[in-house]
């Protein structure tokens, strides 16, 4: 569980630099055999790139480090519920694990919506665990928002 929190704490840190940059507060860290692979934040404005999720960018860059395309044995931290197009990658980039922060309700692909990973057309399905940190997520979140109003 210690390892748990550190590597969300660590997330929550990317969030909170994605935030501060202006970008919907998101952070993700990619571990691969008890260490941190890669990290990232949001950057879909930064970057003019809707794809710039911080999944994505932690998928992307843990690919580069790692030399394969796909990342067998890795697991994810994310502070919030990924995206159907996040969990699209996370399928594709045959991740371990998903360990994730916060619910999303209106915009998730896991729990929420779509449910990408129960869908019969999903060919790989990581093992999914929740509510990590999801209350120091939330904030994040919640605080982001009340500042742009």
């Amino acid at each position: 569980m210690a390892e748990t929190s550190r590597f969300m704490d660590l997330a929550l840190a990317e969030a909170r630099m994605a935030g501060a940059r202006g970008e919907v507060p998101v952070g993700a860290v990619l571990v691969l055999n008890g260490e941190v692979v890669a990290s990232a934040g949001n950057r879909t404005r930064e970057r003019n790139d809707v794809t710039a999720h911080a999944e994505i960018e932690a998928i992307r860059a843990g690919c580069s480090v790692i030399g394969d395309e796909r990342l067998p044995g890795a697991d994810l931290y994310v502070t919030l519920e990924p995206c159907t197009m996040c969990a699209a990658a996370i399928s594709f980039a045959r991740l371990r694990r998903l360990y994730y922060g916060a619910e999303d309700p209106k915009g998730g692909g896991v729990d929420n919506g779509v449910r990408f990973f129960t869908q019969p057309t999903c060919h790989h399905a990581p093992d999914v665990y929740s509510g990590f940190s999801a209350q120091a997520a939330a904030d994040i979140l919640k605080q982001f928002f009340a500042e742009k109003r």
